[in-house]
């Protein structure tokens, strides 16, 4: 035996839980729909989880049914990987241009990634068109790094090295949605490289919300604890430059990781402190906006205040506070999405199937390629599916079909 303590499920949900952010058993009951004392009683072996329990179980806790049932000493993790082969071959190297080949230059570079960006952020068919895009831009982009690596025209340099950050930066949210963590990593590294070679101090600030982002979507443990201290080192280096609009704007993205981080870590004092101190403020001073893709503003604030009642399991307060939020202006049909898949998750817990479903369909709607990507939605979809009414299971059904869930 090398990790798991035990065979029992209980057991195996206690470990779990623990090494998946060292939740407590109120956030992870309440999450899942039951009380805190029956999951106390189903880690001790007093109580058996039903069916429909372990799968909520299961799903919060980021793990397969089987690995909270198998026999094995280490069950096989869930594999999520959907990202496209050809992107993740190129970004690891393996397919480059001979160093003699043209090179694309710095100005076509630049609008190339713009529109790239453009399409992730407002397109409902944003991960087809995205993997049909980079291998090309992703090989002309490095191409062109080489060649002005010792080039001297530095303004030319820099300028490559800024729309390099900036595709970086795009790649490092592509790879995370995809279930690649791993490239996710090694995208937001890059980025941070890039703006450093730059010397652009929002650049450099937005790269380090980035990898704060890959750490909040890593399971190890103390992951969590890291993308708070990297965002907050980057909160004191933004504090020494001369204040600009677009560096209060990155500063209260950097404030928003601390406070996930805070709300995953179930430390909801400190995340709504941070939120009401830190974030409300500089909302204020940064207006609505999408400074380097943060897309930080007054609702950004509002809809994270909604997620941490959410995380913290007050769905009652998590709604009234998502009723308080007009999405529609952001320019991020991502963040529209996720503010929606909470919305869903918040009628979840309250088990009202006929609300999630709806919520569900008009995320469909909004964003239809993010639904089928998204371990959260199906997860809900799944659950969906095992518990609904007969009078709308032919629908459900239907839904979950489309997105290959069952």
């Amino acid at each position: 035996m090398t990790g798991v303590p035990g065979f029992r499920v209980g057991d195996r949900v206690k470990y779990y839980r623990k090494m998946h952010g060292n939740r407590s058993q109120a956030v992870v009951a309440g999450l899942c729909g039951i009380t805190d004392r029956y999951l106390s009683m189903i880690e001790n072996g007093q109580k058996t989880p039903s069916a429909e329990v372990l799968s909520r179980l299961a799903s919060e806790l980021g793990v397969s049914i089987a690995a909270l049932l198998s026999d094995s000493p280490d069950p096989e993790p869930v594999t999520t990987d959907r990202t496209a082969p050809d992107v993740a071959s190129v970004l690891m190297g393996y397919s480059r241009p001979p160093i003699s080949a043209p090179v694309v230059p710095a100005a076509e570079l630049r609008e190339r990634v713009e529109q790239a960006w453009r399409t992730w952020q407002t397109s409902t068919t944003r991960f087809t068109e995205a993997e049909s895009t980079f291998p090309a831009l992703i090989s002309d982009v490095e191409h062109a790094l080489r060649a002005h690596r010792r080039g001297t025209d530095q303004e030319v340099r820099r300028d490559v090295l800024r729309t390099a950050a900036d595709l970086y930066g795009l790649l490092r949210s592509y790879c995370r949605r995809t279930g690649r963590l791993d490239l996710s990593l090694v995208a937001a590294d890059r980025a941070i490289r890039a703006a450093e070679d730059a010397d652009d101090p929002v650049r450099i600030a937005a790269a380090q919300w980035n990898l704060g982002h890959v750490l909040l979507s890593d399971q190890r443990p103390g992951a969590l604890g890291e993308a708070k201290e990297v965002a907050l080192a980057a909160v004191d280096q933004v504090k020494s430059e001369t204040s600009t609009p677009e560096l209060a704007a990155v500063q209260g993205a950097l404030e928003l990781v601390a406070v996930v981080a805070d709300a995953r870590q179930h430390n909801w004092w400190q995340a709504r402190h941070r939120l009401t101190k830190r974030a409300v403020p500089l909302g204020r001073t940064a207006k609505e906006g999408n400074v380097q893709r943060t897309v930080f503003g007054p609702t950004n604030v509002a809809l994270h205040a909604m997620s941490i009642e959410m995380l913290a399991g007050e769905a009652s307060e998590a709604l009234r506070l998502a009723d308080q939020v007009d999405t529609t202006p952001l320019p991020s049909r991502e963040r529209r999405f996720t503010f929606g898949l909470e919305v869903a998750r918040c009628y979840d817990l309250r088990r009202e199937d006929a609300a999630v479903y709806v919520h569900l369909l008009g995320l469909e709607e909004l964003a239809p390629e993010d639904l089928a990507h998204s371990p959260q939605a199906r997860s809900l979809v799944s659950d969906l599916v095992k518990r609904v009414r007969p009078t709308y299971r032919e629908q459900v059904t239907e839904l979950a079909g489309r997105l290959g869930v069952i």
